[in-house]
This record gives structure tokens, sequence and C-alpha cells, in this order.
């Protein structure tokens, strides 16, 4: 479905399955893995010495891996673009689920 026509969501829980289809290479997959991933470690960086540059290295890392996987894996628009908050509600879900064995590594 292209980006323009993809239909509004209202709620997380229809927007979701969009998100995964979304996210059907297994190495965009793996990308948003590792960049959330490495988020996390940011975050944790961040809360143990301060620095502000933390925060830019999170961002970085999350955004530049998962641009990334769907700029040259996908060959989609990022859903970021469209439902800022709902794609990232999605990324630490699809994140949950593959650590849990939901969705495939």
């Amino acid at each position: 479905m292209p980006q323009d026509a993809s239909p509004r969501f209202t709620r997380f829980a229809d927007f979701y399955p969009f998100y995964l289809g979304e996210h059907r290479h297994p190495v965009c997959r793996r990308l948003h893995f590792v960049g959330s991933t490495l988020v996390l470690g940011c975050l944790v960086a961040l809360a143990l010495n301060g620095s502000p540059l933390w925060i830019l290295g999170a961002l970085l890392c999350g955004y530049g891996f998962a641009w990334v996987g769907h700029f040259f894996f996908e060959k989609n628009r990022p859903a970021t673009f469209r439902y800022p908050l709902y794609s990232l509600l999605g990324d630490w879900v699809m994140y949950r689920d593959i650590w849990i064995g939901r969705i495939r590594f």
C-alpha cells in the first residue's frame, strides 16, 4: 500500500499490524533491534554520567539504524514520518516481541 494511501489510525492496536507490515525484511528488523539496544545503552550512559550528548547519541542510534533498514532494505518510508508516537511505541513493542520470540529475529 503506498504510504500516502495508508489509513488514519486512531488506536495503536489497529496501527501495530500495519507497523509490522512495514518491517517484513529481517535485516530491517535486526537494524531496529540493534538501534533500540544502543538507545538503551545511551540512556544508561546518560543516567550514569549526565552528559546530554548521550541524548543525541540515542536519537542517532535509534533513528539512524531504523532509517537505514527502511531506505535500503524495506525500500519504504518510515512510519515515523506520518505516525511519530505510534511508530515510537511500535518500535518498543516490536523490540519486546523480538526478545520474547513472538517475532523472528
